[in-house]
């Protein structure tokens, strides 16, 4: 792993063999393979990635990940909140970029992406600059068509998104939504969709087992690390963890582990 930069989680993976089950991600998982075969499952099929591709996973598209050959395989991945990519979007009249195929051929955009997991710390608008261009760099991929008329909600989405992060560790209701964006549940379910590709349920639960993950990291309890994340007990948060990482808490605390120990990015 290597630290967030600016709230996008970052890590370098090494492993033989399958490396995750199938999960699914609420950010845009963005990547380049750095070495072997990077092969993994995505939409109904087997995808293969040679070293310097790049790959581009939606948020919510389920997906597994592991080695192609018995060479093994290295690759690194960045986790980027689709709110980032708002100000590209409206700038240019477009939807949240779709990429069709997960395996891009880009050596402009892998050089973006390997510039942005390089640094540990970065000038505010050198950052903005950056998710600037890989927004613009998936849009140009993905041919996403103009935006209906009809308004789209940011404003108000922007403020559930800052709800549902300062009320983890409670149930929220869609009737507190309502009162904070001042749209009908489904109608903000809508807007999220559109605007960020996944559900404010599902927001809510990523952002709490960011929570859980940070504690786990540093060595807390996971027992104790799921109650504060907002989880009921542990059993709850290990079901959430597996399907949204493709791995136990205790694999992840293990791996986090190494990774202290080493003081270096740890094979995954």
């Amino acid at each position: 792993m290597a630290p967030d930069l600016a709230g996008i989680e970052r890590i370098e993976a090494r492993f033989h063999g399958k490396g995750f089950e199938p999960h699914r991600h609420d950010t845009y998982a963005l990547g380049v393979t750095m070495a072997g075969i990077q092969t993994f499952r995505y939409r109904g099929e087997e995808r293969f990635s040679p070293p310097g591709n790049v790959i581009v996973l939606h948020p919510d598209e389920l997906h597994d990940g592991g080695a192609g050959t018995d060479d093994g395989l290295t690759y690194r991945m960045m986790y980027i909140p689709p709110e980032l990519f708002l100000p590209v979007t409206a700038e240019r009249g477009r939807t949240l970029p779709f990429v069709a195929s997960p395996v891009v051929e880009d050596p402009r955009l892998a050089r973006l992406l390997l510039e942005a997991f390089g640094n540990d710390t970065i000038e505010p608008l050198k950052f903005d600059e950056l998710v600037e261009e890989i927004a613009s760099a998936l849009l140009d991929h993905s041919g996403a068509v103009q935006m209906r008329s009809g308004r789209l909600a940011r404003p108000e989405v922007l403020r559930a998104c800052d709800f549902l992060r300062e009320n983890l560790s409670r149930q929220v209701s869609s009737s507190e939504l309502e009162d904070v964006t001042g749209l009908d549940r489904f109608a903000l379910s809508r807007q999220f969709r559109q605007l960020l590709g996944t559900s404010p349920h599902r927001y809510l639960v990523m952002r709490r087992l960011e929570r859980a993950k940070a504690l786990i990291a540093i060595g807390e309890n996971i027992a104790e690390a799921a109650f504060a994340g907002g989880f009921a007990d542990q059993a709850h948060l290990n079901r959430h963890f597996k399907k949204s990482l493709g791995m136990t808490p205790g694999r992840f605390a293990a791996l986090a582990g190494r990774h202290s120990r080493r003081d270096q990015p740890p094979g995954s």
